[in-house]
């Protein structure tokens, strides 16, 4: 009688098969919920579910959101965003160039990048906010060809944090201005704009100093942005 005799694989092996099934499903599972979320509004996020202050939000279309307030976003964090393909290249090398010489740590992300880091991911500095490039990055690129400018606009507007436990557009504009994000003013909307970098230290009802000249700056430029088309991938 004859026996076979079964091999197991080498813990080296398990090992890479592991990781080539979690790459995979994690793929599968991305380009999935990315599908999803190009049609159903985002329901939270990590940071949402993580806030100690609560998450006050209502979802908001872009037809019900003023274009001050895209155009505010476009002049005060991305001026590319229409042209780009989800990463500013001279942007982050800049970034690179001046964290590397000891300066005051800059950004380079786009718009795209922060709707996908915002999204999908989490938020924190030092060795997390390494670890999180990898997948912002394939995340950036999924909702770039996924989505559309359009799409992550109008996402971006209403995930992002604009003020203590406040998200979105539609509860930053009742909150500080009670009114509807759709009737949001230039000078408004500009101020939402300037203090959305850091919303829990940043005032935007009577705004002073930097976040006022900040401010000020880009209710200037909001015109500029619609002038020279740099929403055009919005606004047709």
């Amino acid at each position: 009688m004859e026996y076979m005799t079964t091999v197991k694989a080498s813990p080296l092996r398990r090992f890479f098969r592991f990781i080539f099934k979690a790459i995979f499903y994690f793929v599968i599972g991305s380009v999935l919920i990315v599908c999803l979320y190009a049609f159903v509004p985002v329901p939270t996020t990590i940071t949402m579910l993580t806030d100690s202050n609560g998450a006050e939000r209502k979802w908001a279309s872009l037809t019900d959101i003023s274009p001050n307030l895209a155009r505010a976003m476009i002049a005060a964090e991305d001026s590319k965003f229409c042209s780009h393909d989800g990463f500013d290249r001279e942007a982050i090398e800049k970034a690179i160039e001046s964290n590397a010489k000891g300066k005051k740590q800059r950004g380079g992300s786009t718009i795209s990048q922060q709707t996908a880091k915002n999204v999908f991911l989490w938020q924190g500095s030092g060795y997390s906010r390494y670890v999180r490039k990898v997948p912002e990055i394939w995340f950036t690129f999924l909702i770039e060809k996924i989505w559309g400018k359009r799409r992550i606009m109008e996402v971006y507007l209403n995930v992002a944090e604009t003020g203590i436990g406040t998200y979105g557009a539609e509860a930053g504009a009742r909150r500080y201005y009670e009114k509807a994000a759709k009737n949001l003013t230039r000078q408004e909307a500009a101020r939402i704009a300037a203090a959305l970098p850091s919303p829990k230290k940043r005032a935007v009802n009577g705004a002073r100093g930097f976040t006022r000249r900040y401010g000020n700056s880009i209710a200037s430029r909001i015109n500029i942005v619609k002038r020279d088309g740099l929403d055009s991938c919005i606004y047709k």
